[in-house]
């Protein structure tokens, strides 16, 4: 992708900036961009040597870029293809190919988050005459691996619309609408396990009131009676109370 591309828009995501720990990763299934009408198998060293042509021709074209990532991701370089892409996101930093591309390959990578944000860029960075399919197919991916099961099928939905019988979509669509029908039970059975183990923690804070509560009236009791002794023996002694309590105050002063 010729020298290095010094700093881009996708920078500061967590992906990008690992590029140079990534594993190989390769990913055949892009080979289809680059597969001739009529045509089953693929030379990978005749379109190499047409990117680099194409490369010399144009070296300020941003989609040739792009293919050339895309060529890499297909031989599992993930470092070389996400280098091309910074190099065509900093020639045009909102082309929807490119951002998709690159999600996609980070996603792959199980950088998530990442791959949210530059999918939601894509989507929002795409002119009326094209399809977004595979934009919310990504999106649906991503929120599967998260457990938003919801919104994973919302864009399964969406993306089966703009591109019917897509199998995998279709796939994905019937594991979660399956797991949508079996789930219900489960939260319910949850849903009572909580509202039980929450009647016990009130009736615990009850019970432990309560038990407080008669402590207390237990220690008035006692000490009423310990100071109706007390009076008593004062009396049977001859002492006057009243006396016995104004030496106590004297005797604070």
């Amino acid at each position: 992708c010729g020298s290095l591309t010094n700093f881009t828009s996708v920078d500061h995501l967590m992906g990008v900036s690992d590029r140079f720990k990534h594993p190989p990763l390769p990913e055949p299934e892009v080979a289809f961009i680059f597969q001739p009408k009529g045509s089953v198998e693929i030379d990978m060293k005749k379109i190499n040597k047409q990117l680099e042509k194409a490369k010399k021709d144009n070296p300020s074209s941003a989609q040739i870029y792009n293919q050339i990532a895309n060529f890499w991701r297909i031989e599992g370089d993930t470092y070389k293809s996400i280098e091309c892409f910074r190099r065509a996101l900093f020639l045009s930093p909102n082309n929807s190919d490119v951002l998709l591309n690159l999600a996609r390959i980070l996603f792959n990578l199980k950088y998530y988050d990442d791959a949210y944000e530059l999918t939601r860029r894509s989507l929002e960075a795409q002119t009326p005459d094209q399809n977004s399919w595979l934009q919310h197919f990504t999106l649906a991916e991503i929120y599967r691996v998260r457990g938003l099961v919801k919104n994973a099928i919302h864009h399964f939905h969406h993306s089966l619309d703009l591109h019917p019988g897509f199998q995998p979509a279709q796939k994905h669509l019937k594991e979660m609408e399956s797991l949508m029908i079996e789930s219900p039970s489960n939260v319910t059975l949850y849903t009572v396990c909580i509202i039980f183990l929450l009647v016990l923690g009130v009736l615990f804070c009850i019970v432990l009131s309560l038990d407080t509560f008669d402590t207390a009236i237990e220690n008035i009791k006692t000490q009423r009676h310990f100071n109706r002794a007390m009076a008593m023996r004062s009396i049977k002694l001859g002492i006057n109370p009243k006396l016995i309590k104004m030496r106590k105050q004297c005797n604070c002063y």
